[in-house]
């Protein structure tokens, strides 16, 4: 008697059941985005750990005065995500992400070494990168949040997958920007390789600024009791067939003239006369437009009467006929024995009907060498290519070590359509800082209180442990937008003034779960606390017995000790609202007021980081 060969490889350990539900599994027809989730792409990648995440701030590389309103962070930034679900959940207005492009050429580090194009599993270990990070990025997003997504040729189709699955039904549209103004051939196929896309995908309650509209066409020359207006379309851009019931003759109640309807452009306002019994009409009908006289009979007061079809069709046919009046048009009949006009009537549009006084904002980003003026009917973000960012970065801190950076005019842009002046924008893919800049500089302009964190990570390899491009690039870079720098021409020597502001230079640091009581430091507990309740951080380690923050309105304190000493300087605060937190909980609980909330620590911040103390 023979038995069948024992199976053999990765499949070894499964049994015959698991087997066939692994290949119904993948017998599945859905639509979507899938990838390999084999062993060797869920490889340990310094992400797969339940250990908690505390923040360790260093005010040797922090930059101005505190309290520090953003932060920079220098780590891995599925660590400082995590951490920012702690403090941030629900907080950040935008998000603004440059992410590895995945070129295969030296751009996306993995496991401390560079994928390449040869990897069998490239683009899947970056999918399973990208959706671990954007998971977690989803939950700190505010109801009317929003996230940009920078991405180059190579992965755009896959990340607009990978986003509709994270986002489902939330794509708000894709931006094109040029990067460069050249054309040089991309070595295949003859074309030239010089656009990327800006995916964007925003929460319901998301919306662009837009621009204020022009009101400049609008005026009173009848003295109009109801305001200024303007002269505007009758009609729309959807022809006899597109909309039958919305091809119909209207008349001049004053003059008894008739106007035909043009059948390419039917009227933008429906009739009573072809309403259905039940139907509703959504806005107002032509009769009662009419009635309200507003509508603009043309000034041309020519008009025309043909007694039989006979004549109707002759100046048709020899073009006398008013422009409207074509053979294939139904009911010619009824235009015998009316005065018809040749004139094209408007509709009276006042400013009060506009119910947006913004223009919208438009898709296409034009580069600032574009000579083709731009619509005026929406408002168009004009950048440069990424030599401006790799000029500016040069500028500022003397060297072209980042390759590429995006340029300011397209961050800066972006965040002024998608921001307002109070609020979070995180960066976690921070590279040399373009977001924090560019949040420095919209805050200098319309004298906001937005604020950036900005994750940038050492960019160290297996070749290069020592490489720090978050001190080394993004927070010289940053310190110099925030206390101004002096650069050389060929000329001289000139002055950019700073832009104001400060960051806290952070970074997270890993604590197994079982040694979080015995690892956790004070002044990490006081930082996270800081953040979650004050959205700053403090300039120094608090000394004393205790640590308090905030205002009348927000008490923040924490206790590290609860002995007798520590409780009776507690009394002294005199506190009519607090929120105190301590390693004795019960204890200070007897001996605060009802109306001051006492909570656990670790636990508190273990559970709001989704761990079970």
């Amino acid at each position: 008697m023979t038995h069948p060969a024992a199976p053999r490889g990765k499949y070894a350990d499964l049994t015959k059941d698991q087997l066939v539900a692994l290949l119904r599994q993948r017998d599945e027809t859905r639509l979507g985005l899938v990838w390999e989730r084999d062993p060797e792409v869920l490889e340990a990648d310094g992400t797969m750990n339940g250990d908690f995440v505390a923040w360790d701030f260093d005010e040797s590389l922090s930059v101005g005065d505190g309290p520090y309103q953003n932060l920079l962070v220098e780590g891995e930034n599925y660590d400082a995500l995590r951490a920012l679900c702690m403090t941030h959940a629900g907080r950040i207005k935008c998000i603004e992400i440059d992410p590895p492009y995945n070129t295969g050429s030296n751009d996306f580090i993995y496991n401390d070494v560079f994928l390449n194009k040869d990897h069998r599993y490239r683009h899947s270990v970056w999918l399973e990168f990208m959706h671990k990070r954007l998971l977690i990025a989803r939950d700190l997003l505010t109801d009317d949040g929003v996230i940009f997504v920078h991405i180059g040729e190579e992965e755009v189709h896959r990340l607009g997958c990978l986003l509709d699955q994270v986002f489902p039904g939330q794509k708000v549209g894709t931006f094109v920007w040029r990067t460069r103004s050249g054309a040089n051939d991309s070595k295949e196929f003859f074309r030239s390789t010089d656009h990327e896309y800006v995916l964007c995908y925003g929460n319901p309650g998301f919306t662009f600024a837009g621009s204020v509209k022009s009101t400049d066409a609008y005026s009173n020359p009848d003295g109009d009791k109801r305001g200024p207006w303007g002269n505007d379309n009758l009609v729309t851009n959807k022809n006899l067939k597109q909309r039958p019931n919305a091809f119909y003759p209207i008349c001049n109640p004053a003059t008894q003239v008739w106007y035909p309807c043009d059948p390419d452009n039917t009227w933008r306002f429906a009739t009573e006369a072809k309403i259905k019994p039940g139907q509703k009409i959504r806005t107002k009908s032509i009769e009662q437009i009419i009635r309200e006289k507003k509508v603009l009979w043309p000034g041309d007061k020519r008009t025309v009467r043909y007694e039989s079809m006979a004549e109707l069709h002759a100046a048709i046919d020899d073009g006398t006929a008013p422009r409207n009046l074509r053979h294939d048009i139904p009911d010619r009949d009824f235009w015998v024995g009316k005065t018809i006009g040749y004139g094209k009537p408007r509709y009276k549009r006042h400013l009060s009907e506009v119910k947006r006084s913004e223009k919208p904002f438009s898709t296409w980003i034009r580069p600032t060498s574009d000579k083709e003026a731009a619509p005026d009917d929406v408002i168009s973000l004009e950048v440069g290519g990424t030599t401006e960012g790799t000029s500016l970065i040069q500028q500022m801190i003397g060297n072209k070590d980042f390759p590429y950076p995006k340029p300011l005019s397209l961050i800066y842009g972006l965040l002024k359509q998608a921001t307002g002046p109070d609020d979070i924008v995180l960066d976690f893919f921070g590279g040399s800082g373009t977001t924090g800049h560019a949040v420095l500089a919209l805050n200098a302009e319309d004298d906001g209180n937005r604020r950036f964190i900005v994750v940038s990570s050492t960019e160290a390899t297996g070749k290069e442990p020592k490489q720090n491009v978050c001190r080394e690039i993004c927070r010289q870079r940053l310190a110099k937008a925030v206390e101004g720098y002096d650069y050389r021409t060929k000329d001289r020597m000139k002055h950019v003034d700073g832009l104001g502001g400060n960051f806290a230079y952070l970074r997270p640091r890993r604590l197994p779960p079982g040694k979080v009581i015995r690892k956790l430091a004070h002044i990490q507990v006081w930082t996270a606390l800081q953040l979650m309740h004050l959205e700053v951080v403090a300039p120094k380690e608090v000394s004393g017995p205790v640590w308090i923050a905030g205002d009348d309105e927000a008490v923040l304190i924490y206790l590290p000790k609860a002995d007798a000493a520590t409780l009776t300087a507690l009394k002294k605060q005199k506190l009519r609202r607090a929120v105190v937190y301590s390693w004795q909980p019960e204890l200070v609980s007897q001996h605060v007021g009802k109306a001051i909330s006492v909570r656990p620590i670790p636990q508190f911040l273990m559970e709001r980081f989704g761990l079970k103390p």
